[in-house]
């Protein structure tokens, strides 16, 4: 696939993400992805398949608010890599403390399907707001 159709793809993702569309985000992401979130707070861990990839949405829509305010996400892409740099604010809801995070998902894109998340994010940040 082109750098342009795999930046699409990962375009896709958020925008499915951001509305909360499970079956929209596991249709795609390849049967064996990977995500790994980097910390200590509730949602680290690496989360593999679609099962976990399940998991993890569930977890998250449990656990945060999130928004992501302006301005958009960059993308920066290079063969099968695709980078996103953006800003979140959110909210933990069971501590209710808020937190501010800047961060960059390095995302692989192979045969148009999401093979692997890295997230390089504040980790101190969310597991203050986590109450760690």
């Amino acid at each position: 696939m082109s750098t342009h159709e795999n930046v699409q793809i990962v375009k896709d993702f958020f925008a499915a993400m951001g509305r909360g569309n499970k079956q929209g985000l596991l249709a795609i992401s390849a049967e064996d992805i990977e995500w790994i979130i980097p910390g200590e707070w509730p949602l680290a861990g690496t989360h593999r398949r679609h099962a976990g990839l399940a998991d993890l949405l569930q977890k998250a829509s449990e656990m945060v608010e999130t928004s992501y305010p302006a301005p958009p996400p960059e993308f920066v892409a290079q063969g099968d890599r695709v980078l996103v740099v953006g800003f979140a604010t959110g909210r933990v809801k069971a501590t209710n403390r808020t937190f501010e995070d800047d961060w960059v998902f390095a995302i692989t894109v192979r045969n148009g399907k999401v093979t692997n998340i890295r997230e390089y994010i504040d980790t101190l940040a969310l597991a203050r707001a986590s109450d760690l």
